[in-house]
């Protein structure tokens, strides 16, 4: 297949002050949400002086895959654009289209299957695609998704680092008897019914913690926004944490497994929620960075585009489960049905 540039696709989030309530509102239109939960949630931002890191943490993994992708010979140019803030993938799109490119791969910055880190990126591509047609200057680029990558051994050697790297923060005498828990985004019981992201999670678990040489280490989840009377996936982190206090743990690290960047939800949930409910129990959290621009991750981007980019069937897999198809099946990770209130929004 030929291919003549690769586009980078994000959440997105808001920079400044004045963009986190319309970014919130791209976020939850056609949601019944209501104002009050909204302005709840952009306290979260308000927090941080209105700026997401995820708009900065993406321009770093360009800056990083540019000359990756230089090095290897793979000679595209790379775009990138948002699902909920600017750049828009429509704008990008749009480019990319006066720029005359006509067939991209697409990264999505989502390491596991769901609706919201996988189907939902096909739709937003979609629907962008159809906005540049609308215009009447010509067809959008044809985008092709790169796989999901939850067991692409770049993906766990990069997360086996971090974790290693955050016990070396434990004093020495401690850190054997130290506890880790692997955190990912909760979504409701029906969603993740319909989709492989539980196994997914739990295997890309299995095997960095088999490569810790450590076992049983517990999957936890975080951010939960539904309302109290729909089922989500438990236990929450805070939940797991004061237990593991109540067992008379002292240090634990939390791999936010789930992430590839210290986004909002990251810094408010764990460095912020996560934190103050330790310091107020006692426990000693070390939080692991996620993949960010650590060199393995982005040789494993640069691999993922090869891959297709080559035609060939290898694929760099580690663990019990197959590679991902390269094109998702159309009855994959369907979307939800949403209650009559919704709740908290996913963050940027």
């Amino acid at each position: 297949m030929e291919y003549d540039a690769l586009l980078i696709t994000s959440f997105g989030g808001p920079e400044r002050h004045e963009d986190v309530i319309p970014f919130l509102e791209n976020v939850l239109r056609g949601k019944n949400v209501p104002q009050a939960r909204l302005l709840e949630v952009a306290e979260h931002y308000y927090h941080f002086d209105g700026r997401s890191p995820i708009n900065d943490q993406n321009r770093e993994l360009l800056a990083a895959l540019e000359p990756e992708m230089r090095a290897a010979g793979i000679d595209l140019p790379i775009y990138w654009g948002n699902r909920n803030w600017h750049p828009l993938l429509t704008d990008t799109l749009r480019q990319m289209r006066d720029d005359g490119i006509r067939h991209a791969l697409a990264f999505v910055t989502s390491a596991f299957s769901s609706y919201s880190g996988c189907r939902q990126y096909l739709e937003d591509i979609a629907r962008a695609r159809a906005n540049v047609a609308a215009d009447g200057k010509g067809e959008a680029p044809v985008v092709d998704k790169l796989r999901v990558f939850f067991n692409h051994s770049g993906f766990i050697e990069t997360v086996t680092q971090r974790v290693r790297d955050a016990f070396e923060k434990i004093p020495a005498p401690r850190r054997s008897t130290a506890h880790l828990l692997y955190t990912a985004h909760s979504v409701p019981m029906s969603m993740a019914a319909g989709s492989t992201y539980v196994a997914e999670l739990q295997e890309a678990a299995r095997l960095v913690s088999e490569n810790l040489g450590r076992s049983g280490d517990a999957l936890v989840w975080q951010s939960r926004s539904g309302p109290p009377t729909q089922p989500w996936l438990e236990p929450d982190i805070l939940t797991a944490l004061r237990d593991l206090r109540s067992q008379d743990v002292a240090d634990v690290v939390v791999m936010p497994l789930g992430f590839i960047s210290d986004h909002m939800e990251v810094l408010y949930d764990l460095d912020t929620e996560a934190a103050a409910v330790c310091d107020e129990i006692g426990l000693a959290l070390v939080r692991a960075g996620t993949p960010g621009t650590h060199p393995r991750f982005i040789r494993m981007i640069r691999e993922l585009a090869e891959e297709r980019l080559s035609g060939t069937p290898e694929r760099a897999t580690v663990g019990k489960l197959a590679a991902r198809p390269d094109v998702c099946p159309s009855v994959c990770c369907p979307a939800p049905q949403r209650p009559p209130t919704a709740g908290r929004p996913a963050s940027g």
